[in-house]
């Protein structure tokens, strides 16, 4: 179960580099990915190209939580770590694919809801670990 936990761990590591891939697209079509300045060039991006860079962003908010999650339920110790914690990772990650699909297609609403359930996963994570 431990490495099931750590894989969700890892997959949540890549997703802002995966959500960089639509951000980098959007800054090549706004006249080429100005890689002397790029979070200027970031700055004055519209439309998609700013919800994919909020995205981006935000996924680097998402992974401090996530991460320390499951620090928390790894440090308190092996029974913390079972079907629930391991279910409760992959909720989270599913929340984030679908966070990354809502912001790149502009769905702000369901963008919300998906958020929510990330983050009450995670907390959820915690909580189990620190309340035992």
């Amino acid at each position: 179960m431990l490495s099931s936990l750590l894989l969700t761990l890892f997959i949540a590591m890549l997703l802002p580099f995966l959500a960089k891939a639509p951000l980098a697209f959007a800054m090549q079509k706004a006249g080429g990915y100005d890689n002397h300045n790029p979070r200027a060039q970031q700055a004055a991006l519209t439309g998609f190209g700013q919800r994919a860079n909020a995205a981006h962003y935000n996924s680097f908010e998402a992974l401090i939580i996530y991460g320390c999650a499951v620090l928390i339920a790894v440090a308190a110790g092996s029974g913390t770590v079972d079907n629930t914690t391991v279910m409760l990772g992959w909720v989270f990650i599913a929340s984030r694919v679908a966070y990354l699909l809502c912001y790149w297609f502009d769905y702000a609403t369901p963008r919300s809801a998906v958020w929510l359930v990330g983050i009450i996963a995670a907390f959820s994570m915690a909580a189990r670990a620190v309340l035992g």
